[in-house]
């Protein structure tokens, strides 16, 4: 059964400043900020919340359907997600704006300044998911990422409606949405994927505490950067995955969509959630390991054997059954 993945589809700018940006703040003078930064360098790559996701999942061997709006600019963007495995026949192309831009410029210790441009990505929310369940069969999952608002409401409301399962990722709407949208967001969805802060800044805009988020999505899971992550659900004891070992950092862009990727791939596999957070963590030591969040490869025997040197052979053999 397939894959839904709604969210931003989008062509990422990276850049990399040699300094330390706290080094420019004059906490005096935030009111008057005005700042320029000598780049080293520039990365026009492939992005997206939902493109980087079903990139992942492509490179796991499954097909997942990207659900999202681009700009008459994506036809080489298409090509390339195609030759991965994934299926992009529902992506809306826009008659009038361009696919979404994100602008990062990333320091020395991790700290990010970016914006992004919405364009064709607003028009997410002229998608119906019904006649795209018609063409592919009922969804084992649609995930609501990051995306033009209207078009996440009204993705989500359909999958109420309709009775698909769901799976919520606000992720970077948090920090525009206000508490009755993020409600609307996450209320009855199957899982609510987030990372650390986001979790905190969900429960202070909805006005639920951590048990009143958990008894409305039945499964959180969350990422911890260096740490793994977590996964809780109701009335179950927490499990905890620890990050891939032996992880030389270079750019983070696109971990956690990474995560997601991988995560959802052990879902799918029928491997249980602790199993599926291991081939997250393992899918996004990929990603920030390299510029760029579609720009990594490996054999089904590399990921296999990452995974045993992380978390054992019987995770490997796990994996192995399904990716070999």
């Amino acid at each position: 059964m397939p894959l839904l993945i709604a969210g931003s589809i989008a062509t990422d700018h990276l850049m990399s400043f040699g300094g330390k940006f706290a080094d420019s703040l004059v906490v005096e003078q935030l009111d008057k900020l005005s700042l320029s930064f000598l780049v080293d360098d520039l990365e026009i790559r492939r992005g997206g919340v939902a493109a980087n996701m079903a990139f992942g999942l492509g490179r796991l061997g499954l097909r997942p359907v990207l659900v999202g709006a681009a700009g008459e600019d994506f036809a080489d963007y298409r090509s390339w997600l195609e030759r991965h495995g994934v299926d992009c026949e529902s992506v809306r192309i826009s008659e009038s704006k361009h696919t979404a831009r994100f602008v990062c410029t990333t320091d020395p210790t991790g700290a990010q300044i970016a914006s992004f441009y919405p364009g064709a990505m607003s028009e997410a929310r002229l998608i119906e998911l019904g006649p795209i369940v018609e063409r592919v069969g009922a969804p084992d999952y649609v995930v609501v990422g990051p995306d033009d608002p209207d078009g996440m409401l009204r993705h989500t409301d359909e999958c109420r409606q309709r009775g698909y399962p769901f799976i919520a990722d606000p992720s970077q709407q948090l920090a525009f949405g206000d508490g009755p949208l993020i409600r609307k967001l996450i209320d009855g969805a199957t899982l609510l994927f987030s990372n650390e802060y986001e979790s905190h800044m969900i429960e202070k805009k909805t006005g639920w505490s951590a048990d009143d988020v958990l008894a409305r999505v039945g499964t959180q899971v969350t990422t911890l950067g260096k740490d793994g992550a977590r996964v809780l659900r109701s009335g179950e004891d927490p499990i905890e995955v620890s990050a891939a070992v032996d992880v030389a950092a270079v750019e983070p862009t696109g971990v956690g969509d990474a995560f997601r990727g991988g995560f959802l791939a052990g879902l799918e596999w029928g491997l249980g959630y602790e199993r599926a957070a291991q081939i997250g963590c393992v899918l996004a030591a990929y990603v920030v390991e390299t510029v760029g969040t579609q720009e990594y490869t490996f054999t089904a025997e590399e990921f296999v054997a990452r995974v045993d040197a992380s978390y054992g052979e019987r995770a490997a053999a796990d994996v192995a059954a399904h990716l070999v």
